[in-house]
């Protein structure tokens, strides 16, 4: 696969950008996670995820027309230089003490991503074409998901360590003044990415533009996102693909959200390091799935594995809440994200090869979009049931009934329109 020519550059940018994107979110997470607790700590949580959400859902329309339009290297170059202003502003309100700002600049940084990952995941089949497809996702998802938990832990240890031994008051400005220097780690991250994206080649065979002008009238009416959403409905097996990674991505933000107060007032954890090193163990265990399901699915996709990753998905998320200890909460997880490699790679592969050429960046974008409402909606609730002071043991044993509920749906309708079911 790195023989290919701009496939490691292509990571690299992938790597980079998820890595920048958490950093920054640590840094604001861990700061209301020293200031706030229970049902505070969970609201306040779901809002900084939403504020990366919301981009996907709000710039559906015009990131599948850029996507469609535009040669994709030419976007992600465009993209990483909005990203090196982006943090050069973050690492100013951090020396500023604005942290409000600082919460806000989150949305942006997610804006970029969400008109970005379209261009991204549609370049895939323009790498490596058809055979390679599943292997390739197996790998960019890996690569993705180990700069998810580097920036977790990097910037959660970093974190730590700049406030030891520190004396200070407890608020929101103090807290991000200490640790301000963190910023420019965001900045070169950024600048880095900005210059792999130069060395991204364009695949004319199945890149070449589809020179369609945006539809501006059509776009504020909403008449593009209802004509969007009906080319998702077109094919049965894309659209059941979509909802499952909906499912999954859904009930993993909900377990984000609610995890940190769980592990707060059941075992007493108060170290942002160890917090986000639990968390990270769905990451690894994405890893080892995404990794397994490319190398099993390295001549085609094997869509059985779409069953089974869900099955142990349902399994590990009940026993979660069970865990009293750190081994016993850490193993749940890293069974979660394992399944749920699994469970999400065939998924991404399909709608990659069963998308059109000239609609790939749509259908990719609006998977982003019903992704995302899933995904807010799940928060929203999180936040609804916490302003109720529904406790965080309950909150999981809900998101594991809601998730087992949406899945056996799936699968039921899986058995019929699957390719080799």
């Amino acid at each position: 696969m790195l023989r290919i020519k701009g496939f490691l550059p292509f990571l690299l940018i992938a790597f980079l950008n998820a890595s920048v994107d958490m950093g920054h979110k640590i840094i604001i997470q861990n700061t209301v996670f020293k200031i706030y607790n229970g049902a505070e700590q969970v609201i306040l949580t779901a809002i900084v995820n939403s504020l990366i959400l919301l981009p996907f859902v709000l710039l559906f329309t015009p990131a599948g027309w850029l996507a469609d339009r535009f040669y994709k290297p030419h976007i992600m170059r465009w993209a990483a230089r909005v990203a090196v202003g982006l943090t050069l502003m973050i690492t100013l309100s951090y020396y500023m003490g604005w942290f409000y700002f600082a919460f806000l600049m989150t949305f942006l940084l997610a804006a970029q991503s969400a008109l970005y990952s379209p261009a991204k995941y549609g370049y895939i089949i323009e790498l490596v074409g058809d055979n390679k497809l599943t292997f390739a996702n197996g790998i960019v998802q890996a690569v993705s998901i180990v700069a998810i938990l580097g920036g977790m832990l990097l910037f959660s240890v970093l974190f730590e360590s700049m406030l030891a031994g520190q004396t200070y008051l407890m608020t929101e400005s103090n807290i991000i003044k200490l640790i301000a220097p963190l910023g420019w780690l965001l900045v070169a991250g950024s600048l880095i990415e900005l210059i792999l994206t130069h060395q991204l080649p364009a695949r004319s065979e199945r890149g070449i533009p589809v020179k369609t002008p945006f539809d501006w009238p059509r776009y504020r009416r909403g008449a593009l996102l209802r004509r969007n959403l009906g080319v998702l409905r077109q094919n049965p097996l894309i659209w059941l693909c979509i909802m499952g990674l909906s499912v999954f991505w859904g009930g993993s933000q909900a377990v984000l959200a609610t995890f940190p107060a769980f592990a707060k007032s059941t075992l007493v954890i108060d170290n942002t390091v160890v917090i986000q090193a639990l968390l990270a163990c769905s990451g690894i265990g994405i890893i080892i799935g995404s990794l397994a399901a490319g190398f099993i699915s390295r001549h085609g996709v094997h869509t059985w594995l779409v069953p089974v990753g869900g099955l142990g998905m349902m399994t590990s998320l009940f026993l979660l809440p069970q865990g009293h200890s750190n081994i016993i909460l850490g193993l749940s997880i890293l069974s979660f994200g394992m399944f749920g490699g699994l469970f999400i790679v065939p998924l991404n592969s399909l709608i990659q090869h069963h998308a059109p050429n000239a609609k790939r960046g749509t259908i990719l974008a609006g998977n982003n979009w019903i992704q995302n409402c899933v995904m807010i909606g799940f928060l929203m609730l999180m936040v609804v049931l916490s302003f109720q002071q529904v406790d965080s043991v309950v909150l999981l044993y809900l998101i594991s009934g809601l998730c087992a509920i949406a899945l056996g749906f799936l699968f039921s309708k899986w058995r019929k329109i699957s390719p080799d079911a």
